[in-house]
């Protein structure tokens, strides 16, 4: 019998079908792999599992667990399973944490819900799933708070509110996402441990196929809620039939054609030279001399008219506090940044005449857009940069068409609001703010990390080939390596504040020097290299 058995799954919310006669089988001590774009069903399946649905939604089929069929039970039925025995990890730890509460709490609840234990009893049991999740207790005890933790931290403690009770069904949604890749090699090596020593079987829910090939099992391939394809890992991924799958698998490794820029030697559009950026630590006594965090020590480069730079490392090495002193919303305490050859006033910040030459692309694009306002507005938002000069009417109309039509908009879609627009169609409208006012250097900060494969292909071939067409250049800030290895042409390692290599991409890459970045190429998944790693074990 499955430890978890979907057959014939549908569901409706409302008048929308949403999945359609989904079936997949997960068994005790087996990782299940589940992969498509945002919208094919992958995480609306799992809360199906979990019975996480809206009033509205109606489910028909047979979701069974241990034999047991879960839809329509009472709610206090599902009570006891859920923790008990399935659990479940979400994509974002942040959200799914109480920042009011302890960790200790916060794992202990589990334990109080679904086991029926006292306060005690619970915190003996939280410190020891701690423990599991290498957490020890002498550099995290049960008191600390969420904002305390970094974010790999963080998906821990959210593991072990997960498997509190030892449950027979783990669901991961997501689970390593938004963290980089050091962080989250350790996390897909915990969750193997916990498959391995607990003998429970995964449901792993992604759109990362490097991570699949390396984890999984089985695959289930989704789309616009059904399963297009499922089978064992290797085999599947050797002899994919449905198109969908295949164009999948082509989007993971893809590569945008570019024109290798022309270096004039004249003035740098981006020159940055040993910059320092320091934060003041709380002081511990009342006479004790205040100490400081130098977040950026003495980082300098270059970045040519149409190149492209990459800027990678680990969360907290420094990445988005250089990226934040170069568009002068932090103060620097030492060096010099220049944009385009006019330098930047460590205490008072940029001139607007300097800040015209230099726009942002952030990772989120509809958390750094107004949803009340209209595209056409949001869009425009940057001629405030330009003064006086800055165009009215219909030469305003007509600038803010053009952008959109670079990005591969319509005119028509001025008069739409944001949430009427996909993730990756709202990626290139905050691509096209970016472009209205024909700057010089454009920072893209993780700005494709939260995309389907397929949508940040067609971004990336956008950004490339604007790069090519118009001489700009980016400074592309991720802890995707396989993203920044498609699209620049240096690449620069930061660690600590520091960069610790710089060199063109592709030698980097090929032969890294420094231990750091060996560590990090090591750690980033490789959808190839999974897949002949274990056809030579099962040979």
């Amino acid at each position: 019998m499955p430890l978890l058995e979907i057959k014939d799954l549908s569901l409706d919310i409302g008048p929308f079908e949403i999945l359609r006669d989904i079936d997949l089988t997960v068994d005790g001590g087996e990782i299940v792999g589940v992969i498509g774009e945002s919208g094919s069903g992958k995480s609306i399946t799992a809360l199906t599992v979990m019975q996480l649905l809206p009033p509205s939604a109606v489910a028909k089929g047979s979701v069974k667990l241990e034999g047991r069929e879960v839809l329509g039970l009472p709610d206090a039925e599902m009570r006891k399973i859920r923790g008990g025995t399935a659990g479940m990890v979400f994509q974002e730890p942040m959200t799914a944490l109480n920042p009011v509460k302890t960790i200790g709490d916060q794992v202990a609840e589990t334990a109080m819900v679904h086991g029926g234990m006292s306060r005690s009893e619970a915190l003996k049991v939280a410190r020891q799933t701690l423990d599991r999740v290498e957490l020890p207790a002498n550099r995290f005890p049960l008191d600390r708070y969420p904002h305390e933790l970094s974010g790999g931290q963080r998906q821990r403690v959210v593991i072990a509110m997960a498997i509190a009770m030892r449950p027979k069904l783990l669901i991961a949604d997501e689970p390593t996402t938004a963290l980089d890749v050091t962080t989250q090699a350790q996390i897909l090596k915990l969750l193997q441990r916990l498959v391995d020593e607990d003998g429970m079987g995964m449901m792993f829910i992604t759109h990362d196929l490097g991570v699949i090939a390396g984890i999984a099992d089985k695959v289930s391939i989704m789309r616009k809620g059904e399963v297009v394809e499922a089978g064992p890992t290797v085999e599947l991924f050797r002899n994919l039939k449905h198109p969908y799958s295949r164009a999948l698998f082509e989007a993971s490794s893809h590569v945008p054609p570019r024109i290798p820029p022309a270096v004039t030697g004249g003035t740098p559009v981006l020159a940055v030279d040993d910059v320092v950026r320091e934060y003041p630590l709380p002081k511990r006594g009342l006479f004790e001399k205040r100490k400081v965090l130098r977040a950026v020590d003495g980082v300098s480069l270059r970045i040519e008219r149409g190149e492209n730079v990459g800027l990678v490392g680990e969360s907290g090495c420094g990445k988005s506090t250089l990226a934040r002193a170069i568009m002068a919303l932090e103060p620097t305490q030492g060096g010099r940044i220049a944009i385009s050859g006019e330098p930047i006033d460590p205490k008072r910040g940029a001139s607007f005449a300097t800040r015209r030459h230099l726009q942002v692309v952030f990772q989120d694009p509809y958390g750094s857009f107004n949803p009340r306002h209209r595209v056409d507005r949001l869009v425009s938002e940057p001629f405030h940069l330009l003064g006086s000069s800055a165009p009215t009417g219909v030469a305003r109309e007509k600038r803010v068409a053009r952008a959109l039509e670079e990005v591969g908009l319509s005119a028509a879609d001025a008069g739409k609001y944001v949430h009427e627009f996909s993730g990756g169609q709202r990626q290139r409208i905050a691509i096209a703010r970016a472009l209205i006012i024909e700057p010089s250097l454009i920072i893209l900060d993780e700005a494709v990390s939260a995309l389907d494969v397929s949508v940040r292909a067609q971004v990336l071939d956008l950004l490339a080939d604007l790069s090519d067409r118009l001489q700009l250049s980016y400074l592309f800030i991720s802890h995707d390596l396989a993203v920044v290895r498609s699209i620049t042409d240096r690449v620069l390692v930061m660690r600590a504040g520091k960069i610790v290599e710089e060199g063109a991409t592709e030698e980097v890459f090929r032969a890294p020097k420094h231990p750091y970045t060996q560590e990090l190429l090591a750690a980033t998944p490789d959808l190839e290299g999974a897949l002949a790693k274990r056809e030579t074990a099962g040979a």
